[in-house]
């Protein structure tokens, strides 16, 4: 009996096993045949247009356009997608071989698929539920993610996409070798920070091209690949590390590095050199400017050849009269500068009573003077503050500012542009601002007076005077004092940059003839020809400022700026080159060398001195200074035959402002084109490009070689006449 029960309860068990696993060969048969009939779906383009023959063999990836110095060194980007395309000879074996081990090892073996990927992914990561299973895509399928992306197609969104990239990659596979095929891969892949491409990659970690990059490097870079924002070594270090010397070790398992090498890579630490233009540019400013200008350069180009330029994705290279030397050396002058000055008037502005004043008459609502954390630049680092609205507009308005142009006026040639602090927190440009000119426009007065047959050695009056014509006005020297008894020289008055006798020069001239240079030397007009113009109430801009003053050193001739050189396509063919700016005759040769005369002595005796007592600067030089009323604005010009240096200091707004000397143009603004020549004069090459002699005629340097001053009445009379009798002897 119990034998009985026995076998019908084996022969039960037999039925249901024979029924569970016809149960299940018919699920399987049916999966099979859901995932052959979703297969066909989708090869026969139900879900979607797969890429044809034609698609796939005219992949071109979108390539910045990379803007370069004169130096050759990349300032900037222009792209949608930021990616820089490089060949495959560029490309090191060991990155081909990192990349391989880390996320292919058959790549060379199978047809755009890996079969055994795919069991590996269905047993480990699925059934198994194994997170270390690993992905089942091949290098061909990631590709074709990074190019085509992926669509949502509800629940069967995975299968469909997964048979896609299948069916694109066995396509692909026949139309591409492999190396092609790695090439495409790497030269389209995402790294993060908005960053696509090994090339970018590279430049933005190690600040070096791919073919520069060694093993180590390369395996941190392929580490990111797995998750861009938790291994990148800027912010995850220890991340990117062990992510690092797992690739090392991947490469090692495939005999692509030796045990002794392997061991010694991953006890290394990650040593960046980051660079970012997006965030941290050098040459922001000037980058930006040179974005516009070329914008109207290739829209002219497509006009007018029937091209399709477009300087997002075509890879340009725009090529630049920037020099990156001399730019880096403005941009750290400008900075250690206004670290020091910045102090000096935050003392000043101690008082509550200046912000109060500042906060007068501005409206701000209860939302605006809540406390939130905010990140705010300033000169050591960008900090954090918790603070209101109030607090973070009181720090930008009380934050000294500056701009340094340096150009070339021999061609027009723009070699240094520092727009202001910072591109990325404040993009307005202080080199294109208009501000008062102040001292700075003197030389342009005086040089109109001597193309009007006033001589050097013209004598002027330096007694203070009120002019009730003009509002009871009462201009005064900014020394506060005067000489009722004497009069002063016209080459005296400028290297000293005296008010009141330039005034009086002033009305010496037609006013048209003073309004006819500011309109040859490209000045805003002057709506206002009032005296006081004669001391620099025009609103200049530094741009116009240094351009005008390269008629000086340019014997009177002006000639505009230019900041591109060439633009080739990406294979190098040049689509634009650039012609040097003509020049327009301003000032006689005679009248230009006269004030260069009298603007070299102003560095050894004059404002400018201090670049020689103080900062030792040996060169030849002439220059002038520039200090608005109530120390609002501070300007230096300075200049060689072979470069004109300009800079602007101030703040924002001209409610506040140093109220004693250290706002002057002397001690405000001189020292940063000081540091700059300094710099320049201790490199050999630029010293000789640059920092030139004057040649000027005997004639004419010796055209002011008369007293500084004259005594006015008959006693000057008689002592004038002493003197000449004296000399004739």
């Amino acid at each position: 009996m119990k034998t009985l029960k026995e076998t019908q309860h084996k022969l039960f068990k037999k039925e249901n096993a024979t029924l569970l696993l016809k149960y299940i060969t018919g699920l399987f048969l049916f999966g099979l045949l859901l995932i052959f009939l979703l297969f066909l779906s989708v090869y026969f383009e139900l879900f979607g247009k797969l890429p044809n023959k034609e698609n796939l063999t005219s992949i071109i990836n979108e390539e910045a356009s990379l803007i370069y110095s004169s130096d050759d060194v990349i300032i900037g980007k222009i792209f949608a997608e930021n990616r820089t395309n490089v060949k495959l000879e560029q490309i090191p074996q060991h990155l081909k071989d990192a990349l391989i081990a880390t996320e292919d090892k058959r790549f060379y073996s199978h047809n755009g698929y890996d079969g055994q990927s795919y069991a590996r992914v269905f047993f480990r990561s699925i059934l198994m539920q194994d997170a270390s299973g690993g992905g089942g895509s091949t290098i061909t399928q990631q590709l074709i993610k990074n190019l085509y992306g992926r669509q949502y197609h509800g629940f069967l969104s995975m299968p469909i996409n997964k048979i896609k990239e299948l069916i694109i990659a066995r396509r692909m596979e026949t139309l591409y070798n492999k190396d092609e095929i790695l090439l495409l891969y790497l030269n389209s892949v995402p790294f993060g920070e908005n960053n696509f491409g090994i090339e970018s990659a590279a430049n933005r970690f190690f600040n070096k091209s791919v073919n520069e990059l060694n093993i180590e490097e390369s395996a941190v870079l392929i580490g990111i690949l797995k998750a861009n924002t938790f291994y990148n070594p800027r912010l995850y270090p220890e991340n990117a590390k062990k992510r690092r010397n797992t690739v090392l070790q991947l490469m090692n398992n495939e005999a692509y590095l030796s045990n002794k090498s392997k061991d010694s890579l991953q006890k290394l630490p990650i040593t960046l050199s980051y660079k970012n233009l997006e965030t941290n540019a050098s040459a922001g400013y000037f980058a930006y400017q040179v974005k516009k200008k070329t914008d109207e350069i290739v829209k002219t180009i497509n006009e007018t050849t029937n091209s399709n330029y477009n300087l997002e994705t075509d890879g340009l290279k725009i090529h630049t009269t920037l020099n990156f030397n001399i730019q880096k050396i403005a941009e750290k002058a400008a900075k250690e500068q206004l670290i020091i000055k910045q102090k000096q008037l935050d003392k000043e502005l101690q008082s509550k009573i200046l912000k109060n004043k500042w906060l007068k008459g501005q409206e701000f609502s209860a939302e605006d003077k809540q406390n939130r954390t905010m990140k705010l630049f300033d000169w050591d680092s960008t900090k954090t503050i918790t603070g209101n609205k109030i607090d973070s507009l009181w720090h930008y308005a009380k934050m000294l500012n500056a701009s340094v142009l340096v150009t070339n006026p021999k061609n027009g040639a723009i070699i240094s542009w520092v727009g202001g602090n910072n591109f990325t927190t404040l993009p307005f440009d202080m080199v294109l601002s208009h501000r008062q000119i102040a001292s700075a426009f003197k030389p342009f007065l005086y040089a109109t007076a001597l193309e009007n047959k006033i001589s050097p050695c013209d004598y002027f009056e330096n007694e203070e005077k009120t002019y009730k014509e003009y509002e009871n006005w009462k201009p005064e020297n900014a020394d506060h004092t005067s000489t009722p008894d004497k009069k002063v020289a016209l080459w005296y008055a400028l290297i000293q940059s005296m008010n009141i006798p330039s005034v009086n020069l002033y009305f010496k001239l037609e006013k048209e003839w003073l309004a006819e240079s500011c309109r040859n030397l490209k000045f805003p007009e002057i709506t206002d020809n009032t005296p006081s113009v004669a001391l620099g109430t025009l609103d200049v801009s530094l741009y116009e400022a240094t351009r005008a003053y390269g008629t000086f050193a340019n014997d009177g001739e002006i000639r505009d700026l230019y900041m591109i050189s060439k633009i080739t396509d990406k294979e190098g063919n040049i689509i634009y080159e650039s012609e040097e700016p003509e020049t327009e005759r301003v000032f006689t040769k005679e009248s230009a060398q006269t004030i260069t005369t009298i603007l070299q002595k102003a560095v050894e005796q004059g404002t400018s001195s201090k670049i020689r007592n103080t900062y030792k600067i040996i060169s030849p030089l002439a220059s002038k200074t520039g200090t608005a009323q109530n120390y609002t604005n501070a300007w230096f010009m300075a200049y060689t035959p072979n470069i004109v240096l300009g800079t602007w200091v101030g703040n924002t707004k001209n409610t506040i402002h140093f109220n004693s000397g250290n706002g002057s143009g002397s001690s405000l603004a001189l020292p940063i084109i000081a540091t700059i020549l300094k710099e320049i004069e201790k490199d050999p090459e630029l010293k000789k490009e640059y920092l030139t002699s004057f040649d000027i005629p005997e004639e004419i340097s010796s055209s002011i070689n008369c007293p500084p001053y004259r005594e006015k009445g008959i006693k000057g009379f008689f002592n004038r006449l002493f003197k000449k009798k004296e000399k004739r002897k």
